[in-house]
């Protein structure tokens, strides 16, 4: 039975679990639960820069300064990543969350490390560094102030309308070339929206904020993610072309993933809202990734092959071209980087 406001009410065992306990269906069934509420973990974290080699992925830093989302979007590929908690990819992946406070202080001190050379820094790359608890814990914020104090580079993805709450600071990082904002729109139906992503912005109000963003003169992106084949691939030319109208600079897309435990939890979610397409959508799932739920090669785990992933792939290009999108792309500075110093104690 789905949950109001949550993506899923499974809460399947991680792969790391050293027990599985089985509910014994003979037995009687205990009184139903409340309905789960968010809890946050303060963390203090050893390192806040994630540094990969991927050849497929445009930027090789990192900062994720929450660990779960409360936006709930059934299809995240960080669900998985709970495991390492010892944690649920399901329910536990939208309710309980992980904030890391040092990471302002943590990043002036990487920043600071000598023979640091700046290059562009994404933040929110696993997790939305925008969602809900931002609005308290204002990391985010504080991380952006550090990039402006010490004019480096950073790039921001998010699909929550909560990033026009720093709309301010973020036209000082783009004045001086330091911050573009990659905007990502699933779908502009809402009803699909309300199942996929419970918790997030709507598809209009992200148009929105690209717009906002555009407006204050903040390069902005969209990127149309995940496209689900016969769920939502039929939006992609709308969202581009609406993206495209509300000031959006450039434009990629990302076919749905499915790694590890989300199988499932997909699997299951799509007999749930769509029981007369899951196999359909499974299927073509599979063609698009040599017979398999999912495929990690680089180059194309986020785009696919075969039939399905190639129509997508040149409908995305036919498009773009149409738009003019990704034609100008903002180029962000490296040469105004600020080395922090260290602050000096004495005692008297």
């Amino acid at each position: 039975m789905a949950i109001k406001g949550r993506g899923t009410d499974q809460n399947p065992h991680n792969r790391f679990a050293p027990r599985i306990s089985v509910v014994d269906l003979d037995a009687a069934q205990p009184e139903a639960e409340p309905r789960p509420q968010t809890t946050v973990r303060a963390e203090t974290a050893r390192s806040i820069i994630s540094y990969n080699d991927s050849p497929d992925v445009g930027f090789s830093r990192s900062i994720n300064p929450y660990r779960g989302c409360e936006h709930g979007c059934i299809y995240c590929f960080a669900r998985p990543t709970h495991a390492y908690l010892d944690l649920s990819p399901g329910l536990d992946f939208e309710t309980k969350l992980i904030a890391k406070t040092n990471a302002p202080e943590l990043l002036r001190r990487e920043l600071g490390k000598k023979g640091y050379k700046p290059e562009t820094v994404v933040i929110g790359s696993n997790t939305d560094c925008y969602q809900p608890i931002e609005r308290e814990y204002r990391l985010t914020r504080q991380l952006l102030e550090v990039f402006l104090e010490h004019r480096h580079p950073c790039a921001l993805i998010t699909k929550s309308q909560n990033v026009c709450d720093d709309v301010s600071l973020l036209a000082q990082l783009a004045k001086e070339k330091l911050v573009k904002v990659y905007v990502t729109v699933t779908t502009l139906d809402d009803d699909l929206k309300r199942k996929l992503e419970p918790r997030a912005a709507s598809g209009r109000a992200r148009i929105n904020t690209i717009a906002q963003l555009a407006d204050a003169g903040i390069p902005v992106g969209v990127i149309a993610a995940p496209m689900i084949p016969a769920l939502n691939d039929s939006d992609l030319e709308t969202i581009l072309t609406e993206a495209k109208q509300a000031g959006a600079e450039s434009a990629s897309f990302i076919l749905l993933r499915l790694p590890l435990e989300l199988v499932e939890l997909f699997e299951n979610w799509l007999h749930e809202h769509y029981p007369l397409r899951a196999e359909h959508v499974m299927s073509l799932i599979r063609q698009s990734r040599g017979g398999k739920n999912y495929s990690a090669e680089f180059h194309t785990r986020m785009r696919g092959t075969g039939v399905f992933a190639e129509l997508l792939d040149a409908r995305f290009r036919r498009i773009v071209r149409a738009l003019h999108l990704n034609e100008a792309k903002s180029e962000l500075r490296c040469d105004q980087f600020r080395v922090p110093t260290a602050q000096l104690s004495m005692d008297w």
